[in-house]
């Protein structure tokens, strides 16, 4: 069984599924302490947002909002009840490791995770489904070593599958996945994602053969253009690795808005300016693009559905 953020389901009840997505990401206890930076209507913007979402036949997204980007499960909960999409939320660490946090242990913070996934994050029931880790382009700083051995040993713990947020451009999944070699995690449970904000098939192909699922989950993305983006998606289903790629888009609903320089407030923030199309992109624009490329209505199946549904049963 899967824990979602209203409760626990079944792999087959996880239906067509986007495997890396945000309704928020902020700073930890900001939308407690300083709600308004992110906007007027919070709650309601991220209900439609998903109710748009859920009309157009997404039934489940991975929300992978950790606590240091600002992670709040009962925000999560109303907008999953209210929307009627499955939410499956993470723990682990993102980036942002605080000075106050240099010296804890691998075995330390493992435990706290531990905690988030069979107790719930605290004060609350709501229990994390994933485990989350990060590196980007400074590699694996000694910090965030510490971070991914954590959720390399409450994986170990308690089963459950590890998304990676990884920097493809420097090649960092290869520290990564010998540091989760090394606390003996099942590689075949591990999603490595952002993927696809390269296009050297060669690398992307040597994180398959270790036993990786792909996330190509940055549309429509920077610096890689969304075409080539869906062209590199395209030569790894035909290299034979279709039972192993997510698509998705590591797309924002509410995040901070920043002020204009001339004083007037922006409608949407910065991350949404280059997506209208929300969480629907892929609905609208990739998934017609992968049929015209010839992919068949099965092949994209496989991809939202059938790999999300293996990865989380980790066969």
């Amino acid at each position: 069984m899967i824990n979602t953020v209203t409760g626990t389901i079944s792999p087959d009840e996880l239906g067509f599924t986007l495997m890396h997505e945000h309704v928020m990401v902020s700073a930890s206890g900001l939308y407690d302490q300083y709600p308004d930076l992110l906007g007027p209507d919070r709650e309601a913007k991220a209900i439609a947002s998903l109710k748009e979402a859920k009309a157009h036949g997404i039934d489940t997204m991975v929300d992978a909002t950790t606590f240091d980007l600002g992670r709040n499960a009962e925000l999560l909960a109303q907008v999953s009840r209210e929307s009627g999409v499955n939410l499956i939320n993470a723990t682990g660490w993102w980036l942002d490791v605080p000075r106050f946090l240099q010296g804890v242990s691998p075995n330390q913070m493992a435990a706290e995770f531990i905690k988030d996934i069979e107790e719930g994050f605290r004060g609350t029931d709501i229990k994390a489904g994933i485990l989350k880790c990060a590196a980007d382009f400074e590699n694996v700083t000694p910090p965030l070593e510490v971070m991914a051995r954590a959720v390399g040993r409450a994986h170990c713990e308690t089963g459950l599958p590890i998304m990676v947020h990884s920097y493809p451009t420097g090649q960092v999944a290869r520290q990564q996945i010998r540091i989760l070699k090394e606390e003996g995690v099942d590689l075949t449970k591990v999603k490595i994602d952002h993927c696809n904000d390269t296009t050297d098939i060669e690398y992307l192909k040597w994180i398959l053969d270790q036993g990786c699922y792909l996330g190509l989950d940055r549309y429509p993305g920077r610096l890689v253009s969304p075409h080539m983006r869906t062209v590199t998606l395209k030569k790894l289903i035909d290299e034979g690795y279709e039972d192993r790629l997510c698509p998705s888009h590591d797309c924002i609903c509410l995040a901070v808005l920043k002020e204009n320089p001339d004083g007037s407030m922006p409608q949407e923030h910065e991350f949404a300016r280059n997506n209208h199309h929300a969480y629907l992109y892929i609905k609208k624009e990739v998934i017609p693009d992968l049929k015209e490329m010839g992919v068949s209505d099965s092949t994209i199946d496989t991809l939202f559905i059938d790999n999300p549904r293996r990865f989380f049963q980790g066969n």
